[in-house]
């Protein structure tokens, strides 16, 4: 994959006779040395439409300066994203011949969003650059500050377009820089006249000047009707799943498990709505969301199974380790890594999953809204939660009825797929049913977290039995594998003994508290 960066930077507005103004003294700089100047020249890609400028993404060719070669920056929400800061990760990629299309890592970690859309060069930025670099004591980059003297054209260069000319401040963090920092040259910049730019990148700014300008999100209504409470509902899981695509792609910590509970809450809520929205154009989606939270869960479900063993095996005394037991774990969970990887990239770049990005943009587009869509919210989201905890209730009480074995164990996963149903409708409900629904909803985690640990030790149990034989046809000690076994038989009997005061919680009298 391509190189990464974190970006955080803030820019400005400058009359064209603005200079860099004096920045020794600001606090922790010891260094301030000139750099400069330097020709910058990019070129932007995007599609037709600018789908990508429309979400403030950027993909370009850049020569000239220290960092040439292509440069992908996708937009990141974190605790630095205050107003007028941008923090962006920055994918890089060697620079390569002139290209007839950007290179095709690049292009992978915008598929969702252009899905089959080609990307196409459309404007042309030239900078001239003189920069100021700030650095610590240690001689450690904390800053650069950078005044641009910036011409931009569409491209292709037709005549039709109208160049634009503009001068402007950016002030980027180093590696060893922090926001108090960016908060003092913020100071310094503004009292050398300098003022927030109005516009979000340089590539906002170049297409609105030079006549095209990029679409801007729309924030969706409050929701007044029933059905705009479920297409607003369904609009951030789709949003989730299109902006979780690229860390997938890059193997980013967490990111497999969050698309896939984007994809389960999703289909969920069709579900749910299904007196709202007409289940012949939810039907088929839904079928595709489960298929992908299946190819999803592959590497989601090893991650979590490697886990559970790993800490099992740390939890015991070095006199039941017989064996070459952690090799044995390693090599199962790499074998099954090595291949859920691959595939999931497969899937990624299927026609079958950009098909189903296509059709549930065209839903939220031109949504299939039932004649009850346009009521009041409240009674149609009331009743669609009474269904869903009947379906919770009919499971747990088979599973407390059931005896202990393979028919608990199903039952109590039955409960937990329809618990995690019942959780997401109460999460769909909340813009009409307010704080008691977010109160409800967490109780109804705590339940599925519940049912969810006590499957999982199911499976850590068929996980274990096949390492087991494994090591016995091999001539290895299986005693391990017995002991982590019985561990957690144990566990699951734990699990097991605290569903009743769970379940006392989502059904206090034996009824859901919201309806």
């Amino acid at each position: 994959m391509p190189d990464v960066i974190r970006e955080i930077e803030r820019k400005y507005d400058a009359a064209a006779d603005t200079g860099l103004p004096d920045l020794h003294a600001l606090p922790g700089v010891h260094t301030v040395a000139p750099t400069g100047p330097r020709t910058l020249s990019a070129v932007y890609w995007d599609t037709a439409d600018l789908r990508l400028a429309a979400e403030s993404i950027t993909l370009r060719r850049r020569t000239g300066g220290s960092d040439e070669g292509w440069h992908l920056k996708l937009p990141v929400a974190t605790p630095q994203s205050t107003p007028g800061t941008t923090v962006r990760d920055e994918h890089h990629h060697p620079l390569g011949e002139e290209p007839a299309a950007p290179p095709e890592p690049l292009a992978a970690l915008v598929r969702s969003r252009t899905r089959h859309r080609p990307l196409l060069p459309q404007l042309r930025l030239v900078q001239e650059r003189t920069a100021l670099a700030l650095f610590d004591a240690d001689g450690r980059p904390l800053a650069e500050v950078g005044l641009d003297r910036v011409h931009a054209a569409r491209l292709p260069d037709d005549g039709t377009g109208t160049p634009a000319d503009w001068t402007e401040l950016e002030a980027e963090l180093g590696e060893f820089g922090d926001l108090t920092l960016l908060d003092a040259v913020d100071d310094a910049l503004r009292a050398a006249g300098a003022r927030r730019s109005a516009a979000r990148s340089k590539l906002h700014r170049a297409l609105a000047e030079t006549g095209t300008p990029a679409p801007e999100p729309e924030d969706p209504p409050h929701p007044r009707t029933a059905g705009d409470v479920a297409l607003r509902y369904a609009r951030r899981q789709v949003e989730a799943l299109v902006r979780l695509d690229p860390q997938v792609r890059c193997d980013v910590h967490d990111s497999v498990h969050r698309m896939r509970v984007a994809t389960r809450r999703l289909r969920s809520c069709f579900r749910t709505c299904d007196r709202l929205l007409d289940r012949a154009a939810t039907d088929p989606l839904r079928d595709e969301l489960k298929w992908l939270a299946a190819e999803l869960g592959v590497d989601r479900d090893r991650e979590v199974l490697t886990a559970r063993l790993a800490d099992g095996l740390s939890a015991l005394p070095p006199q039941q380790l017989l064996g070459p037991v952690a090799e044995r774990l390693d090599a199962f969970s790499a074998h099954r890594r090595s291949g859920s990887r691959a595939r999931l990239g497969d899937v990624l770049d299927s026609d079958r999953y950009l098909g189903l990005l296509e059709s549930l943009a065209a839903l939220l587009d031109q949504p299939p809204l039932l004649e009850r869509a346009v009521r009041a919210p409240g009674k149609p989201f009331r009743r669609a939660l009474a269904r869903d905890f009947d379906r919770v209730a009919a499971h747990v009480g088979e599973a407390l009825a059931a005896d202990e074995g393979d028919e608990r164990d199903r039952a109590l996963h039955d409960a937990r797929k329809a618990a995690k149903r019942l959780r997401y409708a109460a999460e769909t409900a909340r813009p009409v049913l307010g704080a008691p629904a977010k109160e409800y909803a967490a109780h109804v985690a705590e339940l599925q977290q519940l049912l969810g640990d006590h499957q999982d030790s199911v499976l850590a149990r068929e996980a274990l039995l096949e390492l087991a034989a494994e090591a016995a046809a091999s001539g290895e000690p299986s005693f391990t594998y017995g002991v982590l076994h019985e561990r957690e038989r144990e566990l699951a009997r734990g699990y097991e003994a605290r569903v009743p005061e769970a379940w006392r919680a989502v059904a206090p009298g034996g009824r859901c508290p919201l309806v």
